[in-house]
Order: structure tokens, then sequence, then C-alpha cells
């Protein structure tokens, strides 16, 4: 084990500003995913895996949670209110099982691609047991804990503002890691934040797409930069839709203009899908004449960004070659380009492996694929596909109709943070090698199961005493 001294000291800065932004715990995991390149050590025994920030914060508030004093009868309650932490138990463990099991039991018999020996790409091999069975394996398995400990503190207590600052805490980190690396690679001083990228593997971060510089922040490449963007976007607008904050809505603009300039194929196929959904909201609330200032703000920026970019054409056609020239590159001709292809061969391999196990999987950490829906379904197999799917759905339903027995603050953060996972998922879809759906996914799934736990509470208590005798109702008389 080789620790990082940049890692320690960035996992510190985290740690004195959660404290200050009073919500150590909550606050701290949250805002740890934004130096997605910031590893704490080097475990050697396990093939050079670099373990990020945020697994210490996510252990931290692990193990705070089970020295609770009374911390089995609060367990047992989650346990006993929240349906979906069964099936999270039961994947954790197929997991766990299936990393051990699988890749020893079908040895030889398909081919994966897994990591080089030097990290420095992927390489095609016969399945056999490999280091990522245990790294990927410990990564998920310490989400799905987290999921449950989260569950633990928000049905125990009101916490929702702590979720909400560590949002935007997170958020906001994200935005200025993108800038300075922005601002570093226009004046032409390279990569800023090359001190804190301890991770072991590639560092694609000097990298240029159609002679623009790519945005890659915190992260080891433009496209994971690209898929937390993505995220952050999606609850920050959708806080300001439901709450009309201020800061969230300039703090959407600013992440929506990272995410154009980030030259990010993953960025630019996720938004417009994105896109679609708002702009599926907006046509409705106009069928509906229910058009609100919010939407007209939205629709007035892309007809002035409309205005502008045709001004340009008209006067100077030649200004938007470059730019056109990055938009063939990353969307139109992306599939046919040299990564583009491997990528897809990465895919088509790994369904090959589903069907060479009869459906059972290679064991996560087993293979790499280009996408985490087939990530899922090479790795964990039918049964697990079937397990993931009912978490997602279960985070994608929301509070649903029980939104009105929570106050409006606690609807908006659960709402922003149920689509802040799914933005996540969507982007995994398209670039991710693995089947774990990630922190902000488990984080997003323990804030939308406490909450309806909550909402049922409330709702049974005024259902109680609606149904109460009439007598019970009245004051007693002395």
């Amino acid at each position: 084990m080789e620790p990082s001294p940049a890692g320690l000291l960035v996992c510190a800065g985290v740690l004195v500003l959660a404290y200050f932004s009073r919500g150590f715990l909550i606050v701290g995991l949250l805002a740890s995913p934004a130096f997605g390149s910031t590893a704490m050590m080097t475990l050697t025994s396990l093939g050079n895996s670099s373990p990020l920030i945020y697994t210490m914060f996510a252990a931290l508030l692990v193990a705070a949670v089970a020295m609770r004093r009374h911390i089995w009868r609060d367990l047992g309650g989650v346990l006993g209110s929240v349906g979906p932490i069964w099936v999270l138990a039961a994947l954790m463990l197929y997991a766990v099982v299936g990393a051990w099991l699988l890749p020893r039991f079908f040895a030889g018999q398909t081919i994966v691609f897994v990591q080089s020996k030097t990290r420095s790409g992927v390489v095609e091999a016969s399945l056999a047991p490999v280091s990522a069975n245990i790294s990927q394996t410990g990564y998920f398995v310490l989400g799905g804990f987290t999921a449950i400990a989260l569950c633990v503190l928000l049905v125990k207590g009101d916490r929702i503002a702590q979720v909400r600052r560590g949002f935007f805490v997170w958020s906001t980190l994200h935005a200025a890691m993108g800038l300075i690396d922005l601002l570093g690679k226009l004046a032409g001083a390279g990569d800023l934040l090359k001190p804190i990228r301890t991770a072991s593997y590639a560092m694609l971060t000097e990298t240029s797409e159609a002679g623009f510089s790519r945005i890659a922040g915190a992260y080891s490449e433009a496209s994971a930069f690209g898929a937390v963007s993505l995220a952050c976007l999606a609850f920050c607008y959708t806080y300001w839709r439901r709450t009309k904050d201020r800061f969230a809505k300039w703090l959407s603009l600013l992440l929506l203009l990272l995410l154009v300039l980030s030259t990010s194929s993953t960025a630019y196929v996720g938004l417009m899908l994105l896109g679609l959904v708002v702009a599926f909201h907006i046509m409705r609330s106009m069928l509906a004449d229910r058009v609100e200032a919010a939407e007209l703000q939205i629709i007035a920026l892309l007809v002035l960004a409309f205005l502008a970019i045709l001004a340009v054409f008209l006067y100077r056609p030649g200004t938007l070659a470059p730019f056109l020239d990055l938009i063939d590159k990353t969307l139109i001709n992306k599939a046919s380009s040299s990564s583009g292809q491997e990528r897809a061969y990465w895919n088509l391999q790994s369904l090959q492996s589903f069907g060479d196990t009869s459906g059972l999987g290679v064991g996560m950490g087993s293979s790499r694929a280009s996408s985490w829906l087939i990530a899922v379904l090479s790795q964990l197999g039918l049964v697990g596909s079937v397990l993931m799917a009912a978490l997602v759905a279960a985070t994608a339903r929301g509070l649903g109709r029980l939104g009105k027995w929570v106050p409006p603050e606690t609807d908006a953060v659960v709402a922003s943070a149920r689509n802040s996972a799914l933005a996540g998922l969507v982007a995994g879809s398209l670039a991710s090698g693995s089947a774990d759906p990630g922190i902000g996914f488990f984080v997003a799934f323990a804030v939308v199961a406490a909450a309806r736990v909550q909402a049922r509470r409330t709702r049974d208590a005024a259902e109680h005493w609606r149904q109460a005798p009439p007598s019970l109702l009245l004051p007693l008389r002395i």
C-alpha cells in the first residue's frame, strides 16, 4: 500500500468544507465525487488499484452509523419499512458470490476485455479471475452499505437540508474544477489539476478534438467529466424548476456551458436525451396552456442562441467551420471512428460472454464493456440484471403520489436527487464499462426510500386521526 499525500490533502480539505457546511458525514460524502481522479492510496496487492477519496467518506459514514448506540434497533426499523433494501442486500450477496465463483466456473470458456497489467489500456483475454473482481465488487458493496447507512440516518431524522447542501457543494466543486481546467488550457498553462490526479489509471487530460481542448475537470478524461456534469445539471435544473432558486439556475447555466465545451460525445448524446425530456414537459405545458415563467426563460434562451448562431453564419460562415467539424467527429461520425469501433467491439464481446455463460454472467469486474447496461448484463447475468432493474425502478418512481405528504422542500430535493441518479445512468449507459451504478445512484436510492417511509408515516397518522371517534377529538372538560 502506497499512500498519496496529495489525495490525503484533498481529503482533509473536503472534511473541513463539510464541517463548515453543517453536514460532516453527508456533505462530505456527496462532495468527494467531485475529485474523480484523486486517490488516497495505491493498493499494490490488488493490481495497483487506487481507491478514490469518496471511498474514505463512504467508509466513514458506514462506520459512524454502525457505532450508533441503538444501531440494531434502527437497522431493524429500516429493514422493516424499506422493502427495496432487501433487493439491494440480495444483489450485494449475488455480486460477491458471482465475482468469486463465475470467473472460476467459466474459466477459459469465453473472451473478455480486462485492464492491462500496466493499467495503460484494455486487452483481450480468456476469462479468468482478476484483481478487478475484488476491487470493483468492493466498491459496489461499499456503495450498498452506504445506501443502507444513509437510510438509517434519513429515516430517523430530518437531514434533507444536508442532502441538499451536499449536492450543491458537489455541483459547485465540479463546475469549479471544470473552469480551472478550461482556463488553464486556454491560457496555455496545460493541466493545472495534474497534482491531484493521483489515481493509477491512464489520464487522458491533455487531448484535443477537432482543434478544441477537451475539458476533463478533476476526472481522468472528458467523457467522465461529461457524465458527472449531466448528473449535476439534472439535480440543479430540477431543483430550480421546483423551487425557483436563483443559485440553482445560474449553476445550471454554468454546467450547461461546460457540457457544451467539453467535446465529449457522452455529454452531447446524454444532453440531447435529457433535452427531449425537457422539451416534452414544455410542450405539454403549452398544450395545457400552463406555461411557467421558467419555461419561457428556457424558450427565450434557445431562441437567442439560435439567432446568434444564424447571425454568425450569415456574416462570417467560416467561423462555424471548427464547430461543425467538432459535431461531425463527436456525434455524426463517432461510431465509425477507431475508438467508436473499439468500444462497439467491447459491447458485442460482452454480449457474447453473456451467451457463453448461459445467462449467468462472468462475475463483477471480470470484463469491461462500453455501456453500463451491457456491463450489468454480462457481469451480473440475468438474475443480477433483474435485481438491478428493481433497484432502478424503486429509485425512478420517486415519491409519486406520496409527495403531498412531505414538505415542498423535501419533495424538491428527492425529485432532484432521483433525476440526478437517472441522468448518471443515462450517461453510464453510453460509456461506462462497469456494472457499478456509482455512489450517486446509491445516495439517490437512499434519499427516495427514506422519504417514502416518512411520507407513509405522515399519511397513516393523518388517516388515523381522520378515522378516530369524534369524542377523542374533542378537548377534555374539567
